[in-house]
C-alpha cells in the first residue's frame, strides 16, 4: 500500500483535522506515515498545504514530489490548481466547489470550475451544503475526508474509528454528527464514480 496526497485549502477550514484523521486511521491500520504542513501567514485565510505519504514500508521523505500525489484533496477550488503539477497522470483531485474569497480579485468561480473540470479523474461537489444537510457546515472537512475515502485505500472502519476518536472530547453528538457527513460524502462520490 503506498499514498501520496495533498490536502490543501486555506486557514481555519480543518485541514489539518483531515490530515490528523487519515494519520489515525493509517497508524491503527499498521502503516508507516510521514507529514509536512505548511501554514499561511494568517491563522484563517491564509494559504495550508499538508503533504501526507502513507506506506507498508519506511517512508524517507515527507516531501510529494510533482508529478507524483496519487490524490489531491482540496476543501477550496483555487487551491487545487495551484497544487495540480503534483497530481500523477492516474492520481484522483476531489475538491470543493465552493470558493473562500480571501484575497482581492478572486479568479471567477465559474473559469476555476471549468478548469478542474478538464481533469480526468476528479470530483467537484459543494461541501459545505452537503455538510450543512446532513449535519452543520462545520463538518464540511469530514464531507471532503468521506469524498476521499474511496482513493485513499484505508478500511472504512479504521476511518469511522479514527473520526470517533478526534472528536471523542466533544461528545456522543458531535462524533454521530461528523459520522453521518463523512458516509454521505462517501455514498455520493460513490455513486458518481463508481469507487
Amino acid at each position: 500500500m503506498k499514498l501520496d496526497m495533498i490536502i490543501a485549502g486555506v486557514g481555519g477550514q480543518g485541514i489539518l483535522s483531515i490530515s490528523a484523521i487519515i494519520a489515525r486511521a493509517a497508524l491503527k491500520d499498521g502503516l508507516h506515515m510521514k507529514q509536512a504542513e505548511v501554514h499561511g501567514m494568517a491563522q484563517r485565510g491564509g494559504a495550508v498545504q499538508s503533504h501526507l505519504r502513507l506506506s507498508d514500508r519506511p517512508i524517507h521523505s515527507d516531501l510529494i514530489r510533482q508529478g507524483s500525489a496519487s490524490l489531491i484533496l482540496a476543501v477550496e477550488p483555487m487551491e487545487s490548481l495551484r497544487y495540480l503539477p503534483f497530481l500523477s497522470r492516474d492520481g484522483w483531485l476531489v475538491t470543493n466547489s465552493r470558493p473562500v474569497e480571501n484575497i482581492d480579485k478572486y479568479p471567477d468561480i465559474i473559469e476555476v470550475q471549468e478548469a478542474i473540470e478538464q481533469v480526468e479523474r476528479h470530483v467537484l461537489f459543494d461541501a459545505d451544503a452537503l455538510a450543512a444537510e446532513h449535519g452543520t457546515r462545520r463538518c464540511m472537512n469530514v464531507a471532503m475526508l468521506g469524498a476521499a475515502t474511496p482513493f485513499i485505500g484505508l478500511p472504512e472502519a479504521r476511518l469511522e474509528e479514527a473520526i470517533h476518536d478526534q472528536f471523542a472530547e466533544k461528545g456522543e453528538q458531535v462524533i454521530a454528527v461528523n459520522l453521518a457527513v463523512y458516509r454521505a460524502a462517501r455514498q455520493l462520490v460513490r455513486e458518481l464514480t463508481g469507487q
